[in-house]
């Protein structure tokens, strides 16, 4: 399907499932990389709806300062962190550490 026929929370969540393992991406960098500056918190609400598709890593997507912002959406009060550092991503008090080294632009390795 042409992505200007996708939804917009279906355009979201083909670009969390590029997210690599080991990787974080925000919800602003993915709203203005699909050219929605504005609509960060759509993308936290296409999050939020996406735990029962099995092959979007919503654990994968955070806030802009690293801080673990949908993990009550999460079965389980720490399954969220518990991916993540699954992945080798270490956090402390719901935040990542070293939050830049892992932090995935998709407007850098992706083209839409």
């Amino acid at each position: 399907m042409s992505p200007k026929k996708l939804n917009f929370f279906e355009r979201v969540y083909e670009v969390v499932r590029k997210i690599p393992s080991g990787r974080v991406s925000s919800y602003g960098l993915i709203a203005r990389y699909l050219g929605s500056p504005q609509s960060a918190r759509m993308v936290g609400w296409a999050m939020n709806a996406s735990h029962n598709i099995d092959d979007v890593p919503a654990h994968r997507v955070v806030n802009r300062l690293g801080l673990l912002t949908g993990k009550h959406h999460f079965d389980g009060t720490n399954l969220m962190q518990q991916l993540l550092e699954n992945e080798g991503i270490e956090i402390e008090d719901n935040q990542i550490i070293n939050f830049d080294q892992f932090l995935w632009d998709p407007s850098d390795h992706l083209t839409y």
